[in-house]
């Protein structure tokens, strides 16, 4: 129930943020698109945040297995045996 509370929070604050910038909703195809768009990057600071913080590397490899499919919603790929980033 929590979370269906918070959603409808956040959305009647994204409706106001939209009356705000005087866009109508539901926003023009481009606009919507790019704000999804924004929202999946922005979702991926915390992990990469994390990983910082802990002091681990950032590699192409860890960013293709972690981030890249929650943002493309593609799988995942495989990891190769002897990768330093199989955690």
């Amino acid at each position: 129930m929590k979370l269906y509370l918070v959603s409808l929070a956040v959305g009647a604050l994204v409706g106001a943020l939209y009356s705000a910038l005087g866009v109508r909703s539901p926003a023009p195809p481009l606009v919507a698109l790019l704000g999804l768009f924004g929202m999946l990057l922005g979702e991926q600071v915390g992990p990469i945040a994390r990983r910082v913080l802990v002091g681990e590397p950032l590699s192409a490899a860890w960013f293709a297995r972690e981030c890249a499919p929650k943002i493309t919603g593609a799988p995942a790929p495989e990891p190769v045996h002897g990768d330093a980033d199989d955690r």
